[in-house]
């Protein structure tokens, strides 16, 4: 089990990627999101927003609105590290219960574009 600082290490990654994506590519897929990861092994609950200038950082601070993520991802520690490294496959993590993601269609359609 990971700890907390390597999940918030591990999304700061993710960020970092994200801003690796040219502009083109995320003005198409991208559409304005407020995302929530919950690590479901450590109990905590990190957040971020999806927008065309990328992934903000995400915190450990809800939205100040009050309102429920657009995306919601819930997955362990350990998974969330090998799916920024590279090493799990989001859409085989997705069939195979690792990872679950509450979300329209057309969002995860365009999360898995862009992962």
């Amino acid at each position: 089990m990971a700890s907390v600082e390597d999940c918030r290490a591990a999304l700061t990654k993710l960020v970092a990627q994200f801003d690796e994506i040219d502009e083109a590519n995320r003005a198409k897929h991208v559409v304005e999101r407020t995302v929530s990861c919950r690590v479901s092994d450590i109990d905590v609950i990190f957040y971020g927003r999806l927008h065309h200038g990328g992934l903000d950082p995400f915190t450990e601070q809800p939205p100040a609105d009050g309102k429920s993520a657009d995306v919601k991802l819930t997955i362990v520690s350990d998974d969330l590290i090998a799916l920024v490294d590279g090493e799990l496959d989001l859409a085989r993590a997705l069939l195979g219960g690792r990872v679950k993601i509450d979300a329209s269609f057309g969002d995860l359609l365009r999360l898995r574009r862009l992962l």
